[in-house]
């Protein structure tokens, strides 16, 4: 089952809390993972965002009764939220759950864990990071799919920026001496008879 994905740019605390959620779950017939799907809420305002959520889950889901979060990434957390006819209690573990993860409850279901994609995230960032928490082989946590994703968008910038400077006519970029004997200190030198001395 999946819920549409709606990549706009995300801007921290100015678009309204009736905005339709940024999900993405994986598919119902996948295998079960750590991570069940991807929320990429539009601020850090928990209030605002959670009804929205809870809204579009209910029906898939059924009636979500029960939210914890990290408070690392909330600055507020409401202990309690009405959402369409019903009150979801919302509690928080600092140490016991992944700062980058929502846990959700639901009478029928049991339970969902979310990634939940920073605010601030680049849309293309936020794009991977949708397609990696919903890949029928992932096996990351939460805060593990954030650090695989910044690292392929480090690498994918270096490989831009290498690229710009050799299409500019720039000089490669070349480790340095240090660097490369550092890299191969036990090198091999073939040095002609006449050059050995005994």
């Amino acid at each position: 089952m999946t819920a549409t994905i709606l990549l706009t740019p995300a801007v921290e605390d100015r678009i309204p809390s009736s905005s339709p959620p940024r999900l993405v779950l994986a598919p119902a017939d996948t295998a079960p993972a750590l991570i069940d799907g991807a929320w990429w809420p539009h601020s850090r305002d928990l209030a605002a965002e959670l009804p929205a959520l809870i809204d579009t889950l209910d029906p898939l889901w059924g009636r979500i009764t029960r939210v914890t979060v990290n408070p690392t990434f909330w600055p507020v957390i409401p202990r309690k939220m009405p959402v369409h006819g019903h009150v979801v209690h919302v509690g928080w573990f600092a140490a016991e759950q992944d700062p980058h993860e929502l846990l959700l409850l639901s009478y029928t279901v049991g339970r969902w864990d979310l990634l939940v994609i920073p605010p601030e995230t680049e849309p293309a960032t936020a794009t991977r990071l949708m397609a990696m928490a919903t890949d029928p082989s992932r096996s990351l946590t939460a805060t593990g799919l954030i650090e695989e994703a910044e690292c392929l968008g480090r690498d994918r910038d270096s490989a831009v920026h290498r690229a710009q400077r050799r299409s500019s006519g720039g000089p490669a970029l070349r480790p340095s001496p240090a660097a490369a004997t550092a890299a191969a200190p036990h090198r091999e030198v073939n040095l002609p008879a006449a050059a050995v001395r005994p």
